[in-house]
């Protein structure tokens, strides 16, 4: 009776076995044949893995690495750039006041001369060497009307400055210094190849830390100086996020190549991270001329002017108090004509809207503004002019601004 039983336990035994070899059988197959249906696996070195992490860093910690191209731009032209220091004498006008005979007998003469007659003003700024001769580059506004001008290099030697050049029109100036020949220059790049998104690097005193370097991008360009709310100046600046701050005034904005793209020139103190740079490449067209003729002449129509929109000019005819009716189109309203200038001699009058200079459209006031600014002393503009429901063609002869205010 057991050998039946055996009998079945054997067959089912050899039957799992079978199983189990068949099953082993199509796994040795199975691997026999997937290797020539595939290219094998790429084998990964050790160089390949550092290219592996080196494309999964991100754009900054890349640029920045353990060689940064900050320090690298820095050591470029970090020798070139050098501080000013100023000093002006301004004189007090005594307050009719203090020579009251009354408050004389009270308190004796020599109380009005115990306010000192002059006050002896003192600025900071930054500037950088263009030329082994000693030319440095600034801010007119760092300089302008000092008595005295010292230039501080990074190596601790200081100097004294003379001015050669002022252009209130740009707020750029040019100082000479007698150090010999053997002085380091700053490379000069070209500002129209700049791009919104590069690095912008800021050099300069700000706050009177000396050698002080600010990191950001630019921001934008060609911001004009009437949208930053300087209106004296004829300037489209380079807006960077890089932090400048009095005494900043003067020094390079650099590239990622430590090629100087722009003059750091002005601050918004009602904002935060905004800054403006002359670019470069109209900083050295006028660094000619002022080293050359110690001044830049700017021809002017003597206009003061405001951009002009359909939508404007709309709202100012909806409104009952309205002075004029002004055209409901695009161009440049004239707001006010200066006296005995240019546009008066003309016959432009307050109300009239600017079409087209020379044939060319002009629809915003920045627009006519460089149209003048590209003209030659003396050369006669052709301008044609909306006045109320009529057009005119006006010929107007620039000339020579005489004060930037």
């Amino acid at each position: 009776m057991r050998f039946p039983k055996l009998s079945r336990s054997l067959r089912q035994l050899s039957t799992h076995v079978l199983a189990i070899a068949l099953g082993v059988l199509l796994a040795v197959s199975t691997l026999q044949v997937l290797p020539s249906q595939a290219e094998p696996a790429p084998k990964i070195t050790a160089g390949d893995t550092l290219n592996l992490i080196a494309q999964r860093q991100s754009p900054t910690s890349a640029a920045i690495g353990s060689s940064s191209f900050v320090t690298a731009a820095v050591n470029r032209v970090g020798s070139a750039v050098v501080r000013i220091d100023t000093e002006r004498t301004i004189a007090r006008r005594v307050d009719p006041f203090l020579e009251d005979p009354f408050l004389r007998r009270f308190f004796g003469d020599g109380f009005s001369q115990q306010m000192p007659p002059s006050e002896q003003l003192r600025g900071l700024g930054s500037g950088f060497i263009i030329d082994k001769s000693g030319l440095v580059l600034t801010n007119a506004h760092v300089v302008d009307k000092a008595d005295k001008v010292t230039v501080r290099l990074k190596d601790g030697r200081t100097f004294e400055g003379k001015v050669q050049g002022i252009d209130e029109v740009t707020d750029l100036a040019v100082v000479k210094i007698n150090a010999g020949k053997d002085l380091p220059v700053a490379p000069l790049g070209s500002s129209s190849n700049v791009q919104v998104g590069d690095w912008a690097i800021a050099v300069g005193n700000p706050l009177g830390f000396d050698n002080t370097v600010t990191l950001g991008i630019i921001s934008t360009l060609k911001r004009s100086s009437a949208q930053v709310g300087i209106r004296d100046k004829r300037l489209d600046f380079i807006q960077t996020d890089a932090a400048i701050n009095p005494g900043n005034s003067g020094g390079p904005l650099l590239n990622g190549q430590g090629e100087v793209i722009g003059i750091n020139t002005a601050i918004r103190p009602d904002a935060m991270g905004i800054g403006f740079a002359i670019p470069i490449d109209k900083a050295k067209a006028i660094a000619a001329q002022l080293q050359r003729d110690g001044k830049v002449a700017h021809p002017y129509l003597g206009v003061q002017m405001l951009t002009l929109t359909p939508d404007l000019a709309k709202q100012n005819n909806t409104d009952p108090n309205s002075p004029i009716q002004i055209p409901e189109i695009n161009g440049v309203f004239v707001m006010r004509v200066v006296p005995n200038s240019p546009a008066a001699s003309a016959g432009i009058r307050r109300g009239d809207v600017i079409l087209q200079v020379d044939g060319k459209a002009v629809t915003s006031a920045e627009q006519l503004q460089n149209f003048v600014e590209d003209s030659r002393l003396g050369q006669v503009l052709q301008v044609k002019v909306q006045r109320g429901n009529k057009t005119e063609q006006l010929s107007i002869r620039t000339a020579e601004l005489q004060n930037a205010s």
